[in-house]
């Protein structure tokens, strides 16, 4: 379950990170630790993202969130880059990585499988279609339940 201020936090940093020319791809609140860990997930919409880009948004994301008095107790900020393996959620992603692998997993079974792993071919409003040598598979969008790339192969 999301941390009900998580969609202010990524009010909050969207706007830190385009002037950065970074983007939000998503945060977490751990409040089960102690001191609770902020982390979020940023992006460099020109190149891979780096130590730099994280370090930048870090500073800027710390002074953004001391004035807005959004966490009034003590945390920690963790800025990543969520990496080659992170879900897929925007058209922009689905875009991005056409023809990469992918995995989609179901929340019930599509064909007798919820799992499905080929070239992401991309998605529309009714479904996900992948590749799947030479094969065309389009699963259902209702009954998707995560779209990630394939880094096992």
């Amino acid at each position: 379950m999301t941390h009900p201020l998580i969609p202010q936090i990524i009010d909050l940093a969207t706007p830190v990170a385009e002037e950065l020319g970074l983007e939000v791809v998503g945060a977490v609140f751990h409040t089960n630790q102690r001191p609770p860990v902020l982390r979020v997930d940023i992006r460099n919409l020109n190149s891979d993202t780096g130590l730099n880009d994280c370090e930048r948004m870090s500073r800027a994301m710390e002074a953004a969130l001391d004035a807005s008095d959004i966490i009034p107790d003590a945390y920690v900020l963790e800025i990543s880059s969520p990496g080659i393996s992170r879900q897929l959620t925007t058209d922009r992603e689905f875009i991005s990585f056409k023809g990469f692998p992918a995995i989609v997993s179901t929340s019930q079974p599509f064909e007798g499988k919820q799992e499905w792993s080929g070239q992401l071919v991309g998605r529309d409003e009714q479904a996900v279609y992948l590749n799947q040598k030479g094969r065309a598979i389009a699963i259902p969008r209702t009954l998707i339940a995560r779209v990630q790339l394939d880094d096992r192969r």
